[in-house]
């Protein structure tokens, strides 16, 4: 225990330049088998002073998300928490922004952005990027996208993590350690981002 700990401070270390937005994807399975890790995981993020954390939840093999919530509430403890699920949009708590999406794909956000324009009679020909992002259901652009176990990742923010990092790990959610999660921050800073070009 004392040699992990002492791991952990040595990549804590290491860390000089941060994300300020992250993502992790996850499955239904992982909501399920570890419905409190969201909360922890999202306390890494803060103490480090990442400004924005996300999680997406893939409603695969998860049943009734309602039965999560109050895990998923109890982060407005220490952050300003918004919960997306259906149609039904929550936000308690203050401080860093934590935002947790159960079920929407970046499909259907694109088709639902389209609906919008559309309802409001938008000119094909003044349709360009920054219309697309001005009618975006989710205004962010994750810096770092993490997908932990064997499954592959979902579409959610399709548009806006065109040129996220990406960092996957063999550790299954209800296993990803701390010391995982700096790995993923110290794999980030050693890259050289490029936005497509």
């Amino acid at each position: 225990m004392l040699v992990h700990r002492y791991y952990e401070w040595r990549l804590e270390r290491e860390l000089k330049y941060l994300p300020d937005s992250l993502c992790f994807m996850l499955t239904g399975y992982d909501l399920t088998d570890a419905p409190e890790k969201i909360q922890e995981v999202a306390g890494w993020c803060i103490r480090c002073g990442i400004k924005n954390v996300i999680f997406h939840i893939n409603t695969d093999n998860l049943g009734n998300p309602e039965i999560f919530l109050p895990y998923l509430r109890d982060i407005s403890s220490f952050a300003k928490v918004t919960i997306t699920y259906d149609d039904n949009t929550e936000v308690s708590g203050e401080g860093a922004d934590v935002y947790i999406v159960i079920g929407m794909s970046g499909r259907d956000e694109i088709v639902r952005c389209v609906r919008k324009m559309a309802e409001d009679n938008i000119n094909p020909a003044d349709v360009d990027e920054k219309m697309i992002e001005s009618y975006l259901t989710f205004n962010y652009e994750p810096d770092l996208v993490i997908k932990t176990g064997g499954s592959h990742l979902t579409d959610f923010l399709i548009w806006q993590s065109v040129y996220s990092e990406l960092f996957f790990s063999d550790v299954n959610w209800k296993q990803f350690r701390k010391t995982e999660f700096l790995r993923a921050l110290r794999d980030y800073q050693t890259r050289k981002r490029r936005y497509g070009k």
